[in-house]
């Protein structure tokens, strides 16, 4: 067995030393600083070592010039995309490579040929989203596939929810380019007979190469047929695949040709460092459609997969009722379940693609039919158009949902890539339940049915000795039942650390020696991703939640109880990487959309966070200076409150931090302003164009750190809260119903036109309104980390809305941060059963206008508006983060959709790049306009003029005119224009 690979690593005295050599050799860069080993200690596995650093080439000559440093310095190297590695292949204590930041071109798209070029970094969505003019896609579609790229597809081999149709990575794989372990470069693809010869008499290491597995399969060909998988099992990824070669050219005459590139796909970067890939491309399905077949068992699901499988889908994935249950509790995804019908144990989803939209309607009456007359399911909703997007997002967002459940007990990545073949499911499925029943275990059962197989997670607890130990039994029990079956232990996420040491038990003895050949022949100093797939160490080896070690927990000013701690709301994050989406894609993380740096991103940031709170007094972590600098660009978006599909809230985390930090280090003089924009603003109020001029003098923005290019808002001369108590109110006919108006500080002081817009346009609707006077919704504070102050305004909040929600009254808000805040985090601010009772019961009462507005139409209350003849009619709508987060964007769209005749077009934006402000502060400017120009600046700015520009947010507005140079307009106006009541 070869050495552990720490051994070759220099010491840490002479790393930085060594490593800033090669920083100087390449284009690209080379971090070794703590931020960075944090950040790459881990991937979406269960595996933590710190790496030496991280190495990220710009191009294919970095890459060679990298390896060569690494075999000439022994340096273990550790290739990268996203990261979302589920078995450790990216996790190990050398070098990381990571290709996502620099290498991610799509280099050439050749429709007629249909075939693409591609750099490694290239992400899947972004891919497809090139080839749709040209009707094309690429096949395989992970469920990660909005940060999914494909160098990782390449690696783990990767199929997707429609494997069945369209196969694995490597039947897409034309060709690769790549470096060899001794920094050349070679090219693989399709070889006739005389170019094999060539190749097999070339005098360097790609022909030892050749040489190798030739011979190899040569003399070995029905030993190697014989240990690997059975044929009919599509996804089978278990060491190096010498059965594909065996299965081709020369060996059968009508097979494929020989072609290192398909080899070479799912060897997980252990034989050579990809750098560019030409791919098969595959046309867009012209109709498709979803059966949702119901059970009452999981049985009866496995057997409906034998039946489904008869009438030629293009995708059977299974979602079982742990994993439907959870998605009621995530925001994002409760939105989807709109096709559930009662309480099903298990559901397929079974699309259906045809050319005929008649004949599809005939093969799902026929599914749907085979199934009833079987006597299996319940019910059958079929799901099509733009609905079909929003049952895929919630089957994709399984694998998160399960990890992001509180607690110790996770469901636990050790079985969940097991595959068989699919009419042994059945038997299959009752084997594993065998092995859980053995050990007293449950287990999640979801995923790729179609072509038998099934993510299997058991729920363990790893902190526990006992939980250790199930995790190493089932494993190995496991491993011992898909032999039997004649199935693959990896079907698509590889062997990486956690089923490489199964590799020899699952092939053989013979076969894997000649594994261990091939690697020693590509890999001669093991400097490629060293013990994975090969020489693995043992499963439990390096995990990144430590037995028997009890958690510490630390005193915090949020009520972190239904996490059961900060510590473990810091370990939600499973590391998936649904936070390193491209722009357009959702809310969540807009600074790293802006930098494309990991460290900005939910993931980096709870890594960060994580390493802080495991030492043994993690109060000193919340004050350390590493985590302060890694969550600066995080604008509090609340993105991932929803989005993250563990609900990890980096916002509410921030806040948390900052006020412990402030405690040890003080609370800087901006933030404190800023944190107080009401109190302040209170006195500056008695003379508004004086303080307006001083706050945006030179020398005030210079003494605050706030950019000379941004304005700050001016206050207005007559307050909202002053010009409702001189309003008289409209007359309006019938029984008018009470609305009480929260009057948050911004509308109050910088934006009143916004505040007399909302009164008039609901008195004349009918309502008598009630505007309040001087409350605070602590948004300003929390945003800051002054929780203490917080505590103190929403308290008196509280006390002062209760009467009004006990009664039953809507509590209506103009601004989604402010008003939010009453049902986001408020209620876990607040001390006392009391005082937590009434902010619960404000929380209930509590809506944005949008809401408020939408309600009251469906309950038919605004049927008789007296709409103005020229109402405007088409509109541009920008969600503010907070809105689309908690409560959606839809009823924004939904609010403007009453005015007869609207258009709305939402603007696929996440932050506006404002956020609060964020955007004021000197050293924040430039990533904010950075933000603002991904997707909202130039939307705004194609806008004819006779589009009116929509958003609730009062920083969006402001950002919206810094950075598009437009007015934008709260839809409380629009509607008041549209009723009459005021111009526009």
């Amino acid at each position: 067995m070869m050495e552990r690979t720490e051994a070759l690593v220099p010491t840490m005295a002479a790393r930085a030393e060594l490593l800033a050599q090669l920083d100087a050799l390449i284009e690209g860069d080379v971090h070794t600083d703590p931020i960075s080993q944090m950040l790459y200690a881990t991937d979406a596995s269960i595996y933590q070592e710190t790496p030496l650093g991280v190495a990220r080439p710009r191009n294919k000559e970095d890459c060679a010039a990298i390896v060569r440093f690494a075999a000439s310095h022994r340096i273990p190297l550790i290739p990268r995309a996203g990261g979302t590695s589920l078995a450790g292949q990216c996790v190990g204590a050398g070098l990381v490579v990571d290709v996502s930041r620099y290498m991610t071109g799509i280099v050439a798209i050749d429709p007629e040929a249909r075939r693409a070029r591609v750099q490694p970094g290239v992400i899947l969505d972004d891919l497809n989203d090139a080839l749709a003019p040209h009707g094309l896609l690429f096949g395989p579609d992970t469920s990660t596939s909005n940060r999914c790229m494909l160098g990782g597809m390449i690696g783990n081999n990767s199929c997707g929810t429609h494997s069945i149709l369209w196969g694995t990575t490597r039947d897409h794989t034309l060709e690769l380019e790549a470096i060899l372990s001794d920094g050349s470069l070679a090219r693989f693809g399709p070889l006739t007979a005389a170019e094999l010869e060539q190749k097999l008499a070339l005098d360097n290491l790609e022909g030892e190469i050749y040489r190798t597995l030739h011979t190899l399969v040569d003399e070995h060909r029905d030993a190697i047929i014989a240990a690997f998988p059975r044929p009919e099992i599509v996804r089978r990824n278990t060491g190096y695949p010498l059965d594909t070669l065996a299965q081709g050219q020369p060996w059968v005459e009508d097979g494929l040709p020989f072609n290192l590139a398909r080899f070479l796909t799912g060897t997980e970067g252990t034989l050579a460092l990809v750098t560019e890939a030409t791919v098969n491309l595959v046309p867009r399905p012209k109709h498709k459609a979803l059966v949702c077949a119901h059970f009452t068992s999981l049985d009866a699901s496995m057997r409906g997969t034998v039946i489904a499988v008869e009438h030629g889908p293009a995708a059977v994935e299974l979602m079982d009722k742990r994993i439907l249950d959870q998605t009621e509790g995530n925001i994002e995804q409760a939105r989807n379940r709109f096709w559930l019908e009662g309480d099903p144990e298990a559901v397929l989803a079974i699309e259906l693609y045809d050319d005929d939209p008649d004949q599809l309607d005939a093969r799902m009456a026929a599914l749907i039919a085979d199934y009833r007359e079987r006597g299996l399911g319940y019910a059958f909703p079929t799901v099509r158009g733009d609905d079909l997007r929003r049952v895929w997002d919630l089957r994709k967002a399984g694998l998160g949902l399960l990890m992001g459940v509180p607690g110790d007990v996770k469901a636990v990545t050790v079985i969940e890539d097991t595959a068989v073949a699919v009419a042994d499911l059945p038997e299959y499925v009752k084997a594993i339940n065998e092995i859980l029943h053995r050990y007293d275990t449950q287990c999640v059962f979801y995923a790729h049915a179609s072509v038998g197989e099934l993510h299997l997670r058991p729920e363990l607890n790893l902190r526990k000795e006992d939980g250790l130990f199930k995790f190493r039994k089932i494993a190995e029990d496991t491993a011992e039942v898909v032999s039997r079956f004649g199935g693959s232990l990896s079907g698509e996420h590889g062997d990486g650390r956690l089923r490489g040491p199964f590799v020899r038990r699952m092939l053989g003895d013979a076969v894997y020696a000649m594994l261990e050949q091939i690697k020693k022949t590509c890999d001669p100093h093991s400097i490629l991703n060293p013990n994975k797939i090969i020489d693995a160490q043992p499963i439990d080896t390096d995990l990144r939640m430590k037995t028997g070690l009890e958690v510490p927990e630390v005193e915090t000013f949020f009520d972190w109880s239904a996490d059961f701690g900060l510590v473990r709301a810091a370990e939600k994050c499973n590391g998936a990487g649904a936070c390193r989406k491209s722009p357009g894609r959702g809310t969540m993380c807009p600074s790293y959309m802006a930098t494309q740096e990991e460290r900005d991103t939910t993931r980096g940031r709870a890594n960060v966070f994580r390493h802080a709170l495991s030492q043994s007094n993690p109060a000193e972590g919340l004050t350390q200076k590493e985590l302060y600098d890694v969550l600066d660009l995080c604008l509090s978006c609340k993105g991932c409150k929803s989005e993250c599909p563990a609900s990890v809230d980096m916002a509410r985390m921030k806040a948390e931090f900052l006020q412990h930090y402030h405690d040890r280090h003080g609370t800087p003089l901006r933030s404190r302003v800023f944190g107080e924009f009401a109190r302040l603003t209170r006195l500056g109020a008695w003379a508004p164009g004086l303080t307006s001029g001083v706050i945006n003098s030179g020398p005030m923005k210079w003494m605050l750190g706030v950019h000379p290019a941004r304005t700050v808002p001016p206050l207005a001369q007559q307050t909202f809260g002053a010009w409702a108590k001189r309003h008289t109110p409209i007359k309006a006919g019938g029984q008018a119903r009470e609305v009480l108006v929260f009057n948050d500080a911004f509308t109050h002081y910088n934006d009143p036109h916004v505040g007399r817009a909302v009164v008039r346009f609901l008195e004349t609707a009918g309502y008598g309104v009630t505007v309040t006077q001087g409350l605070e919704s602590g948004r300003t504070q929390i945003s800051k980390g002054l929780l203490r102050r917080a505590r103190e305004v929403t308290a008196q909040a509280v006390e002062a809305l209760y009467p009004h929600a006990s009664k039953g009254t809507p509590i209506v808000g103009l601004e989604p941060s402010a008003i939010l805040s009453f049902r986001d985090e408020v209620p876990d601010l607040l001390e006392g059963d009391d005082l937590k009772r009434k902010a619960r019961a404000v929380a209930e009462h509590t809506l944005t206008f949008e809401e408020f507005v939408v309600a009251e139409a469906d309950a038919g209350r605004l049927a008789e508006l007296p709409w103005s003849d020229d109402r405007p009619t088409r509109f541009l709508l920008h969600g503010h983060c907070h809105q689309k987060a908690l409560v959606g964007i839809q009823p924004s769209v939904q609010a403007l959709a009453i005015i007869p005749d609207a258009e709305v077009e939402v603007i696929p934006s996440g932050c506006c790049g404002m956020a609060g402000s964020f955007g004021y502060e000197k050293e924040h400017y430039d990533v904010s306009m950075q933000i603002g120009e991904l997707v909202l600046f130039p939307a705004v700015r194609e806008a004819p003029a006779e589009v009116a520009v929509v958003a609730a947010g009062t920083s969006c507005r402001h950002q919206i005119a810094d950075g598009a140079n437009r007015h934008a307009l709260h839809p409380a106006e629009v509607l008041a224009r549209a009723v009459g009541v005021i111009d526009i």
